[in-house]
């Protein structure tokens, strides 16, 4: 690696300009375990290592930018959150946050469930060998074609998110000789404490059917007539990136309420809930998530609770852990190019990625950790903002972080808890092809998404 000299951008804390950002780390080589993989070390000579392979072999081996994910941790928090539920509840991985066919093979292993929301997530999954039956299928605008699918394959159940959805699934499971199971998902008035792009229970967004105003009470009315319909169950999903379990309360209040009045109106107790997904996962050290032990603790008190006090018997209870499963198993490796330091202000680090392979920090004002990684380092700290290729000024990966004031071109540096929505989200943005996943454990390596090549952007422009 290259060690050109470079001058230097600011280093200590009493001078760096206003910003959000903590004071400088006592040791820049250290590494949080909270944000990283279960299995990242550093060796003797101060580089990264994940399931027993260095970043620098891997680099070599596979190119950068690339997604390393630590299969070993997948397996670990896949079979935290099956544990922590265990036999009387469900678990549903979330496949927008990532999903490939070997992540459905890891999760049938684990005996995890699989929601997923189009049509190619469905398709994934299939071609996998998942179970049609462990399938949720999920969406606020599924076409018929993917009902069709849906409901031919014999998915486990669809969540109805629309008044025309009760009728359009109805219609089509019925006219195929079928009676698809289904949930309704709801808006139950939550204001989750995550940003509003992701907060999804307030009745002013397009997912579900508003509890207010008797709109859900009217939705289950409808669906329990339908003979192509079987209602098993209520949906509700208050938004992601949290760590309060508030929210969670007032939201399996609210749902068992509903069940209480479909008990007294209809004379039916439904058999399910599902409480969604969305909990918080450490981006930085600041960041405190829960055990899935404390979550499972939790939510089961919660509803017990509230259908003990309603005389309700206790449904069973589903969730959908994507971002907590898989985020934190996963970094983006990017080799350093341009370093480019901006007197009084902070240095610019610029990647050979960007937003083409993480967009959340543009999209959501996202925080994230970074570290060099192919060396140690004792050099000050310097202010500095990492950003990426693209021609946008808003290509940035991490907006304020302390790295090595001796950092140069030809460095590796590492972004962790990248394992969700990075590669679900990457685009082709100038043109830039999208980065590999890298599954390591045991001191294998092996692609499970391969690098797109000019060949795969040139395959699709016929004109």
């Amino acid at each position: 690696m290259s060690r050109s000299a470079h001058p230097a951008g600011p280093r200590h804390a009493d001078v760096l300009p206003e910003g959000h950002y903590s004071a400088p780390p006592a040791d820049l080589n250290a590494l949080d375990p909270k944000v990283w993989a279960r299995t990242v070390r550093r060796d003797e000579d101060g580089v990264l290592t994940v399931g027993g392979r260095t970043v620098t072999e891997l680099a070599e081996e596979y190119g950068t930018p690339a997604y390393i994910l630590d299969e070993a941790d997948f397996r670990d928090r896949a079979r935290a959150w099956r544990t922590a539920f265990g036999t009387d509840a469900d678990v549903f991985y979330a496949g927008k946050a990532f999903l490939s066919r070997a992540v459905v093979r890891w999760l049938d292993e684990e005996g995890l469930n699989l929601d997923v929301c189009s049509g190619g997530e469905l398709a994934t999954a299939l071609s996998a060998g998942m179970d049609p039956a462990r399938i949720a299928f999920h969406g606020n605008n599924k076409s018929v074609e993917e009902i069709t699918r849906a409901v031919e394959a014999g998915v486990g159940r669809i969540v109805l998110d629309s008044f025309q959805e009760i009728a359009r699934v109805a219609h089509i499971a019925q006219g195929l000789g079928k009676r698809q199971k289904a949930q309704i998902r709801i808006t139950v008035g939550v204001e989750a404490h995550t940003h509003e792009f992701i907060a999804t229970a307030h009745e002013d967004q397009k997912f579900g059917i508003p509890l207010a105003g008797g709109q859900a009470a009217e939705a289950v009315r409808r669906a329990l007539t339908l003979d192509g319909l079987e209602l098993i169950g209520i949906h509700s999903h208050i938004g992601s990136q949290i760590f309060d379990m508030s929210g969670f309360e007032v939201a399996a209040h609210r749902v068992v309420g509903l069940l209480k009045d479909i008990r007294d109106e209809h004379g039916v107790e439904l058999p399910e809930i599902d409480l969604g997904g969305g909990l918080g996962i450490a981006y930085t050290s600041s960041d405190d998530p829960r055990e899935p032990h404390e979550i499972a603790k939790a939510l089961t008190e919660i509803v017990t609770r509230e259908c003990e006090a309603a005389r309700l018997r206790v449904p069973r209870i589903s969730v959908e852990p994507g971002r907590a499963i898989v985020g934190p198993t996963a970094f983006t490796l990017y080799e350093v190019g341009t370093v480019k330091p901006l007197d009084g202000l902070r240095t610019y680090v610029s990647v050979d990625g960007g937003m083409s392979d993480n967009i959340r920090t543009a999209l959501y004002d996202a925080e994230y950790s970074v570290a060099l990684v192919s060396r140690s380092s004792d050099a000050e700290p310097m202010l500095t903002r990492v950003v990426g290729k693209h021609c946008e000024s808003g290509d940035i990966v991490v907006k304020d972080a302390f790295l090595p004031a001796d950092l140069a071109p030809g460095d590796l540096i590492a972004v962790p808890a990248t394992g969700a929505y990075c590669r679900s989200m990457a685009s082709n943005y100038n043109h830039v092809l999208r980065p590999p996943v890298v599954a390591v454990g045991d001191g294998e390596a092996r692609v499970i998404v391969r690098r797109e090549t000019e060949e795969d952007l040139l395959r699709l422009d016929v004109g």
